[in-house]
């Protein structure tokens, strides 16, 4: 066997390898995805999301990963068995992907200012309609988790929660904010520090009230809430995580132009020596 076929066989089985690993990979999270949905309960208490933002995370990890074990597939049959078609079906699908994540990074980087503004609408608009059903929304339930694990009140200030129905019994009532604004470390009340942990905002006990038969949990807005808007919180975690952030971008972009050139290598090559190669499927 000449070099140029000990690299062909190389790249090969390179590609195959690699491919593989991916599969079992996507595998890994497709079956994560449905284990969180069959076993909701234990997932709740652990990571403290409630049910309906918690579904919508284990179908997007499902989703993805029968799009990995998907694109891996591609890769794994068109490298073993040396199918031009697959190979050239799997470059251009990773052509794609990495061609989007440019152009969202294009986007990002050139659109900042009206993405900012797009997510303080769509928080400010939760907030205005926080708990205006009896059932709470995923929007809300995931911006109360927000403000509990970044320590954090409204968007801006707390003062975004103030004036808000749902937070008010009557007119006579103080500004109150949701319980999630509060600030249990600032009392040292270990057991109302368990009370308003997720997903027990609904058992306040005394700082909770019913509305409509269903409990709406808030807390006096003079009493120990946070003082910081979400939004300088959410901005010091994007830059204090930035270099993680864009080294991850990086080695996954770096990744798809890798298996981009081995793809587009073999499949250019597979012509010249396909009668030699053909003995080792």
């Amino acid at each position: 066997m000449s070099a140029h076929d000990g690299c062909l066989s190389l790249v090969k089985y390179l590609l195959f390898v690699f491919n593989l690993f991916f599969f079992v990979l996507g595998s890994l999270i497709f079956c994560f995805g449905i284990w969180i949905l069959i076993d909701k309960t234990s997932f709740v208490s652990f990571v403290g999301l409630s049910f309906m933002p918690l579904q919508i995370w284990s179908k997007v990890l499902a989703v993805s990963g029968v799009l990995t074990m998907g694109l891996a597939l591609l890769g794994c049959v068109g490298a073993l068995k040396e199918f031009r078609c697959l190979l050239g079906l799997y470059f251009g699908t990773l052509l794609l992907l990495f061609a989007t994540q440019i152009t969202l990074g294009i986007l990002i980087s050139t659109q900042r200012v009206q993405l900012k503004r797009k997510v303080k609408d769509v928080v400010q608009k939760t907030i205005q309609t926080y708990r205006a059903h009896l059932e709470e929304t995923a929007a809300e339930e995931s911006w109360d988790y927000v403000q509990f694990q970044l320590r954090c009140c409204g968007w801006e200030s707390p003062q975004d929660w103030f004036h808000i129905p749902s937070m008010r019994s009557n007119e006579s009532e103080g500004d109150r904010v949701p319980c999630s604004c509060y600030n249990s470390s600032a009392t040292n009340d270990s057991t109302i520090f368990d009370k308003i942990s997720f997903p027990q905002f609904s058992r306040l006990g005394s700082l909770a009230r019913p509305r409509h038969n269903a409990e709406v949990c808030s807390v006096p807005a003079n009493s120990y809430i946070y003082q910081q808007g979400c939004e300088q919180n959410l901005s010091n975690w994007l830059t204090n995580n930035l270099i993680s952030i864009v080294g991850i971008c990086l080695g996954v972009g770096l990744l798809e132009l890798s298996f981009m050139t081995l793809s587009i290598f073999l499949c250019r090559n597979l012509d010249h020596v396909y009668d030699r190669l053909a003995r080792y499927r």
